[in-house]
């Protein structure tokens, strides 16, 4: 099964953060298809080569909820993915987020039980 989240990407700097976006592989913890937003790679390099460098985080979202999660950077080979552990508490928190109802919405009406009839005697 091949099943690839849209997610966020935060490359926290000392004064700035750079956001991109990517997908998120469920199976591998792999992310792919990068985009940077508002920065150019070429010129400014790898955000996480940057001497003002700190942390990477990934954001998943569902309407006005997110999870946000911890995303490991391969430096040398300009990856980013997440780890077995993380992923396997994240996919348990993207299902609860995915599986909520949307805010505001209201809980389903119990069905009215039926009257018991009783045996006479």
């Amino acid at each position: 099964m091949d099943l690839q989240l849209p997610i966020k990407i935060q490359d926290e700097l000392s004064d700035d953060v750079v956001e991109a976006t990517g997908l998120l592989d469920l199976a591998s913890g792999e992310i792919r298809n990068v985009q940077y937003q508002d920065y150019d790679l070429e010129e400014e390099g790898f955000p996480a080569r940057r001497d003002d460098y700190e942390f990477t985080c990934g954001i998943l979202s569902n309407g006005s909820k997110e999870v946000e999660f911890r995303i490991e950077v391969d430096r040398m080979g300009q990856k980013y993915s997440i780890t077995t552990d993380e992923l396997l508490e994240l996919k348990g928190r993207a299902a609860k987020l995915f599986t909520a109802p949307p805010p505001g919405a209201q809980p389903p009406v119990p069905a009215k039980k039926a009257a018991r009839k009783t045996a006479r005697r």
